[in-house]
């Protein structure tokens, strides 16, 4: 009889990375009644995850399972003491990156091998983007694996076309022209400007995230070795992205998402005591609240900070805005100073976004365009304003406004401070009464319905979700044979119709 389902997600240590990854690994549960779930990152992550669970002096090595013991979480290590830390000077990202990918396949490897021996073999470990190494890990046990893509498939298929062939498309002398119009296979034509940023300033090797760019490199490379084969699951539906989703590449690719919450939203940031900002949101009128957050890693400077409070104060609606305790250090920003420019808001350091956004006081989102605050808003039907900084944020922003038109691109100025006057410009068009408003709503609205019958039952995320779980039942490590009589079901194509 073969081994009880067990799926090992891992993922990388960042917020808007551990929230995509944890909530697919309580829709694995879901599909699949009878199967195991061990959710693993590293161990400061893990520890900032169940702070109050570490046993003292355990260095955050402590597990913790749910659902009666089918989720289970153990961190890995990644050859640091505290984890990721910006103090470590303009190479610390690639320093970090270095000790990770050094580690973390030890680390994983051994856990794997100490499942085995516990009894609870992994029979698919599922990985998020940054650790092309579980894909090795796991073919060494004789297990299959899957990637978890948690960026758009317009993003995706940018950095398969970049890395066969097509390098060029980017040429040296336009890298830094924003306006320079690239053409990728199967894709609409792209500027510099709308491309992920890790291609357009982290080639070089003295860029300080250019181990990020290596490290997509050797994603594509690891999906290349395992053929037509790879699986890639990712966090879109397919209606959101036709033509992204079928230039993706020759694998095996399940749109699955937008992968919402569905339970304890554990992650590394922890939300205030939502009584206060909810009870003010209640007292709001309907489609009245600006709701603005910049995500878990974007860092914010004084002269900003002060020009997006004063653009929220001239828009003249109430608005809730997160700014995080580590950008209040960093700037030194007394309490009682910030809170004398706040008289028509609240700030709150964290909080709950998905109920943020569900209320019906919130009629705007501006938003740093992170690929999980993009799907929260539009399954929600919030309309946005686009802000984005790195990595897929640009391209998440032109799906925003032109592809699904749900929002407007909001512009910085050289220096990149998006002032105030733009602030309360793109409030307006987003939120006052012209025909372009009404619009966007309109289009929020549709896109709304759209994603609830993708991710509904039945739906063609679902129907692809459960093909994979279904297909995963089929393969089994090394050594363990299926039962008679049994034949893999239909898998979904990119396209979502069932292979013949």
């Amino acid at each position: 009889m073969p081994p009880r389902q067990h799926f090992l997600v891992l993922t990388f240590p960042f917020q808007g990375h551990i929230a995509p990854a944890l909530r697919l690994a309580r829709r694995l549960l879901a599909a699949a009644p009878d199967a195991l779930v061990t959710f693993s990152t590293t161990e400061a992550a893990h520890a900032r995850m169940f702070p109050a669970k570490q046993p003292d002096g355990g260095g955050g090595a402590a597990n913790e399972d749910e659902d009666g013991g089918r989720l289970e979480f153990i961190p890995f290590s990644d050859g640091t003491a505290a984890g990721y830390g910006r103090s470590g000077g303009p190479n610390a990202f690639n320093d970090y990156m270095a000790s990770f990918h050094g580690a973390g396949p030890r680390s994983v490897a051994a856990i794997a091998d100490a499942l085995a021996a516990r009894g609870r073999p992994v029979t698919r470990v599922v990985y998020t983007l940054l650790l092309p190494w579980a894909a090795a890990v796991a073919r060494d046990r004789g297990v299959p694996s899957a990637l978890y893509w948690i960026q758009p498939a317009a993003v995706f298929s940018i950095y398969h076309h970049y890395f066969h062939g097509h390098v060029g498309a980017v040429v040296a002398e336009h890298r830094h022209d924003p306006s320079f119009v690239v053409e990728f296979p199967g894709l609409p034509p792209q500027t510099i400007g709308d491309l992920p940023s890790f291609l357009t300033d982290s080639t070089d090797p003295s860029d300080m995230l250019h181990s990020a760019y290596i490290t997509i490199r050797d994603l594509i490379d690891t999906l290349d070795g395992e053929g037509p084969k790879a699986t890639v699951l990712v966090n879109t539906c397919q209606e959101m992205e036709v033509g992204a989703l079928a230039a993706m590449g020759a694998y095996d690719v399940l749109p699955v998402g937008p992968v919402l919450p569905s339970g304890d939203e554990s992650g590394i940031f922890k939300p205030e005591d939502d009584a206060e900002y909810m009870e003010w949101l209640d007292a709001k009128p309907a489609n009245s609240v600006v709701y603005v957050s910049f995500g878990s890693l974007a860092s914010m400077g004084r002269e900003q900070l002060e020009e997006l409070l004063l653009g929220l104060e001239e828009s003249g609606r109430p608005y809730l805005c997160v700014i995080r305790k580590d950008v209040k250090v960093a700037l030194a920003e007394e309490e009682a100073e910030m809170h004398g420019r706040v008289k028509n808001g609240v700030v709150v350091e964290w909080c709950d976004q998905v109920q943020v956004l569900s209320h019906a006081a919130v009629g705007c989102f501006v938003t740093h365009c992170g690929w999980n605050s993009v799907l929260e808003s539009v399954a929600i039907g919030v309309p946005m304003v686009c802000v984005p900084r790195i990595s897929d944020q640009r391209m998440n922003a032109q799906l925003v406004v032109h592809e699904w038109r749900v929002g407007v691109r909001a512009q910085v100025d050289g220096g990149g401070v998006l002032r105030a006057a733009e602030v309360r410009r793109c409030v307006d068009e987003v939120m006052g009464n012209s025909e372009a408003a009404a619009e966007l709503r309109q289009m929020a609205g549709k896109w709304k319905g759209i994603v609830a019958e993708a991710t509904g039952k039945g739906g063609s995320s679902d129907r692809n979700l459960m093909a994979f779980v279904d297909g995963a039942r089929t393969k089994f490590p090394c050594g363990v044979a299926p039962p008679l009589g049994t034949t893999p079901p239909r898998m979904m194509t990119r396209g979502g119709q069932p292979n013949q």
